[in-house]
């Protein structure tokens, strides 16, 4: 549902920064912003700042950053739509209902059927569960060792062995066979007509975030095939793009969360308290499941059985997790095979002591590498280390790298006499030889890259975009000497083009800025934009540091220029060089380019 520009201005400018943001952190007012311990990460000196006058927080530890729908969507894990709703809510504006085109009303209605008939069925199952008829499910359940308490919270069901119970169930409901086709609920063939796709079986609801049912997972009871059994996809089910538990784990406070296989997993772990697990729908981790993690932690445990199978499923999803910017460890079970086992044998004290010793996932994928080579001969110790070698050049950061470099070295210097400097040599020669391994490791398009060090032209821009928004008396200044076009990187042309069409309708708002700006990892950079950072003393000082700062802006734009230009274009070679006249007029006028930061 999309929101007109107005109403969500006036929902964010109802709600009061400092005030929503003080509902959650505890604040000290320092000169014109308010300080406290970041809400987002760890610390124990204050660096999360909340500035009234530009209705924005900053975290200068994590880099978190946005206005007020930010800090709640990424607080509260809500979606935009559900802290508009919030927001709307607390200030008292009422949300307009919006007129859809009848197609979109279809859509919308076929969806909205679909999400009652997974609901109805669920509730037919739970029943189904406490009947005589499902005795045997709730046997199985009650051997696993859940309680009544964690099967209702789950919504834990039983299909019975008839087959034909749920469909004669939501017919008498009016549902037409149609709809009741496109749920997934059921088969159809010439012999039989429709009937039961799940039939005895314990049944496992699957929910969204927002708590709605989209599809189920039944374990049969005996030695039927298959064992599980899954709801196939739908208009409301994309396995590759929901996790089991996720409704529940997803308000945890809790710094990471859990990463296991099934079910089963999922529920025993949050019985013993660990609410903060969820699993994949019966398929491989996807980058849909990488992306949506993303939302709601900065850190994965992947808690796989402890066979080759488990292992494998680790170690295709630490590269996924990887490009998706999510961080991630891996949990050792052994002896036991699944954290349900080991729970029951060890308890919930032990099982947190290993989440506690996880292991680095890269360390994790050295450690697997090094059971494929024989390491009794100096070629299987030259072979991994060459594999040793193609990993760390996945690595993008030089600074991470060598840490992993001296981190394996630690590992297996005293076994294998390798030093840091012969394996960082190996790791430069494969990359100048160009390993195939730097290919597989490219980002696709889309997906966040590691941050690279901030460039001397970046930081000017960053600047001068603070002091704008910070100082809006200095426009009409900055105004004479520079466009948006001549700031090069195009998300601080873009965030300066919107400032520049503020200025003409008079008012600077980088709070109401940061709406146009729906995905998350652009409004942490352009809060960022907006809270660069210069020690300034002197009035001296305030004129060197706006002079060298607008300089570098209008060289680095000239060399953009100059770049792009074509040869063929004459009239684009004399504004190059009437620019270029301007600039080297500007440099010798920079003692007349005083500034007041007032």
């Amino acid at each position: 549902m999309r929101y007109s520009d107005d109403i969500i201005e006036e929902v964010r400018s109802k709600n009061d920064i400092v005030d929503v943001v003080s509902q959650y952190v505890r604040l000290t007012k320092k000169g014109n912003s308010y300080f406290g311990l970041c809400p987002f990460h760890n610390e124990k000196t204050p660096s999360f700042s909340v500035t009234p006058g530009k209705q924005m927080y900053y975290c200068f530890g994590c880099g978190a950053g946005g206005n007020v729908f930010n800090f709640i969507m990424e607080y509260e894990n809500y979606t935009f739509g559900e802290a508009l709703k919030y927001l709307a809510d607390r200030a008292g504006v009422e949300l307009p209902k919006i007129e859809y085109s009848r197609e979109v009303r279809q859509k919308a209605q076929e969806k909205a059927e679909l999400l009652e008939i997974n609901k109805q069925a669920a509730q037919y199952f739970y029943y189904q569960l406490r009947t005589e008829k499902g005795q045997t499910g709730l046997d199985y359940l009650k051997n696993r060792g859940l309680s009544e308490e964690t099967m209702r919270k789950f919504g834990l069901g039983y299909s019975d062995r008839a087959g034909g119970g749920l469909y004669r169930y939501l017919k008498a409901k009016g549902y037409p066979d149609d709809r009741l086709r496109e749920s997934g609920l059921f088969n159809v063939d010439e012999r039989h007509g429709m009937y039961d796709k799940f039939w005895n079986r314990v049944i496992f609801p699957i929910m969204d975030v927002n708590n709605r049912v989209i599809g189920f997972g039944g374990r049969v009871m005996g030695d039927a095939k298959p064992k599980y059994l899954n709801s196939p996809e739908t208009k409301i089910f994309d396995k590759s793009r929901n996790l089991y538990g996720l409704n529940i784990a997803r308000t945890t406070r809790k710094k990471y969360l859990i990463l296991c296989e099934g079910y089963m997993d999922v529920i025993s772990m949050h019985q013993a308290g660990f609410t903060n697990a969820v699993a994949s729908l019966g398929t491989a981790l996807t980058s849909g499941h990488a992306s949506l993690l993303k939302r709601y932690t900065q850190e994965v445990l992947l808690l796989y059985d402890s066979d080759e199978a488990g292992i494998r499923a680790a170690l295709r999803g630490i590269p996924i997790l990887r490009e998706a910017g999510v961080n991630s460890r891996v949990v050792s079970l052994k002896p036991y095979k699944d954290p349900d086992e080991f729970i029951r044998n060890m308890g919930p004290e032990a099982f947190e002591q290993r989440l506690e010793e996880a292991r680095d996932s890269f360390l994790f994928r050295v450690e697997v590498a090094e059971n494929e080579f024989s390491m009794n001969d100096p070629q299987g110790q030259n072979q991994f280390f060459e594999r040793c070698a193609q990993m760390l050049l996945e690595l993008k950061d030089e600074l991470e790298r060598n840490l992993y470099i001296d981190a394996v070295v630690k590992i297996y210097r005293g076994r294998y006499g390798i030093s840091s400097e012969d394996l960082r040599k190996r790791v430069n020669t494969l990359a100048l030889k160009g390993t195939p391994a730097e290919h597989r490791t490219q980002p696709k398009s889309g997906s966040p890259e590691k941050k690279k060090k901030e460039s001397a032209s970046d930081t000017s821009q960053k600047l001068m975009l603070t002091w704008l928004v910070t100082y809006p008396k200095i426009f009409d200044k900055v105004a004479q000497y520079l466009t948006p076009e001549d700031f090069v990187v195009p998300l601080y042309r873009e965030v300066a083009q919107m400032l520049f069409q503020q200025r003409e309708e008079g008012e600077i708002n980088p709070a109401r800025l940061l709406n146009s700006f729906p995905d998350s990892e652009e409004q942490r950079e352009v809060a960022s934009l907006f809270n660069a950072t210069i020690h300034l003393e002197t009035q001296q000082e305030q004129d060197q540091a706006f002079a060298d700062t607008l300089l570098r802006i209008k060289q680095e734009s000239l060399a953009e220029k100059n770049r792009n230009w074509d040869p063929s274009d004459l009239q684009g070679l004399q504004k190059l060089v009437k620019a270029k006249k301007e600039l080297e007029d500007l440099g010798r006028k920079r003692r007349e380019l005083h500034i007041s930061f007032e």
